[in-house]
């Protein structure tokens, strides 16, 4: 997706995101990119980018990645806004009827009436042909 006569890109990110760019086989942290790192734009280069935590509002975070020209003219740039979505399986993990986001008994799991963890019920069986 680099404009034509681009040789070389750099990243900035907003705070929440975590960026990785890996340029022949070898992954570097992308948090290099605030201090200016120009990586090669070469074929097979990979930028990842991830949030760590959930958003508070809608496109609160950015990752912009600058395009240069042989020489260090920049030639365009390219946004894309995001939003974090935070997902929990809470589950009622002492069997009290209660569900509880942090309860211990989460990480682990005991058979009988007096056990504790998550029940999970799963239908194998082929609903339609």
């Amino acid at each position: 997706a680099a404009p034509a006569g681009a040789v070389a890109f750099s990243v900035k990110h907003t705070e929440g995101v975590s960026v990785e760019v890996a340029c022949h086989g070898r992954e570097e942290d992308g948090s290099a990119a605030s201090s200016g790192t120009r990586w090669p734009l070469d074929k097979g280069t990979v930028l990842r980018f991830s949030m760590s935590r959930a958003s508070t509002e809608v496109n609160d975070n950015k990752v912009t990645v600058s395009f240069y020209a042989e020489g260090g003219q920049p030639i365009n740039q390219a946004g894309v806004f995001l939003t974090g979505i935070g997902i929990s399986l809470d589950v009622d993990a002492d069997r009290d009827g209660v569900v509880e986001k942090n309860n211990p008994n989460k990480a682990s799991w005991t058979w009988g009436p007096e056990g504790h963890g998550a029940i999970l019920l799963v239908s194998c069986d082929k609903e339609s042909p």
